[in-house]
């Protein structure tokens, strides 16, 4: 039994030790810039949106929660404390985006290729999304890094990854994923 500890105390050491240079080397890299960093919209309880969900009221929306907006103010700490360099934040157009983007960034604009297609509602609206968000990484200046504050199903489609809530996903201008840092709530 004894052995036993020993060996997963070593385990935990090598394998914290290991993250923490992952971390080193993608903060030097988030430091260069020139990445795309997708950040899953912060805690929000449920999932989906209403059935009578409308996009210019944020009442009839899934919001962020107390603990969703404590995990804005974690995301922008993050950012302020690493003194990461940001050209644009940008966010989808629905309210638990936006709110985590105010929260964590205080300036951003929405764009709507960011919007979630989850819904039936808006599952056909993916195709021009993809091609509008690959449209505006072409022309994106790449010398500091690029913030999309958006949803599971883009983080998903564009990178073949599945965020969690508040999740900082980093990638090449390839959309190629480089990295990831969970943000607990």
């Amino acid at each position: 039994m004894r052995l036993f500890n020993i060996i997963l105390i070593i385990f935990f050491t090598l394998t914290i030790e290991i993250r923490s240079d992952q971390n080193n080397e993608t903060l030097d890299n988030l430091k260069k810039g020139g990445n795309l960093i997708f950040i899953r919209h912060a805690y929000a309880p449920g999932g989906g949106d209403p059935n009578n969900f409308n996009i210019n009221d944020c009442s009839t929306q899934r919001n962020l929660s107390d603990s969703g907006r404590a995990q804005s103010e974690k995301i922008g700490k993050f950012f302020k404390e690493n003194k990461i360099p940001i050209s644009s934040v940008l966010s989808s157009e629905w309210c638990r985006c936006k709110e985590t983007a105010q929260i964590a960034f205080e300036n951003f604009e929405t764009k709507n290729f960011l919007n979630s297609f989850f819904s039936e509602k808006f599952s056909k609206n993916r195709k021009s999304q993809m091609i509008n968000l690959k449209k505006y990484v072409d022309n994106w200046d790449k010398e500091k890094n690029l913030v999309l504050v958006t949803h599971y199903v883009v983080i998903s489609e564009a990178l073949d990854y599945a965020p969690s809530s508040g999740e900082i996903v980093i990638a090449d201008i390839n959309f190629k994923k480089i990295d990831n840092i969970e943000i607990s709530y």
